[in-house]
């Protein structure tokens, strides 16, 4: 009876042991996976950026350019809207209601959110947000999250 309870003794700390090692292994992989993640990169003036979150739509994607859209109206057919934005973080934005004498013109500068992946106008009157993505802005609401509802996709910019 002593020798079977010595055994399950032994056994019960073999495998605890087993777990325990297991658990140091994650953690040193845990450690060198966030070393990874932080990388340095050159931007186009070869200053070099590091990034700690890795590839955003700030620093991945060619996202300069023009970007165009026609946004619902509640008293007309539609919005036609253009936006431009620069490498300096500069935008010019035009909107023209359809059937409608009436053309805005804006100019401002944007910013990035933390996440690198949101951006925020600051013009004279826009004050919009944009979720950056491939080729595509998606306008989003005032609390900064994506336009819900079935004239959702007419809230999204495709770039010229």
């Amino acid at each position: 009876m002593k020798n079977q309870t010595l055994i399950l003794g032994i056994g019960a700390a073999l495998f605890l042991a087993s777990c325990s090692k297991k658990e140091t292994v994650d953690t040193k992989n845990s450690a060198t996976d966030s070393a990874a993640v932080q990388t340095t990169a050159t931007d186009s003036t070869a200053h070099p950026v590091t990034s700690a979150q890795g590839d955003t739509s700030e620093n991945a994607l060619d996202w300069n350019g023009t970007y165009e859209a026609v946004i619902p109206c509640a008293d007309c057919p539609g919005i036609k809207t253009s936006l431009t934005l620069n490498n300096d973080k500069t935008f010019s934005l035009t909107e023209e209601y359809l059937e409608r004498k009436s053309k805005n013109e804006d100019k401002g500068s944007f910013t990035w959110d933390t996440t690198g992946s949101v951006i925020t106008l600051k013009g004279k009157t826009a004050n919009y947000k944009y979720k950056v993505g491939e080729n595509i802005l998606i306008q989003l609401d005032m609390d900064g999250k994506e336009i819900e509802g079935p004239n959702k996709d007419l809230y999204v910019f495709k770039k010229k």
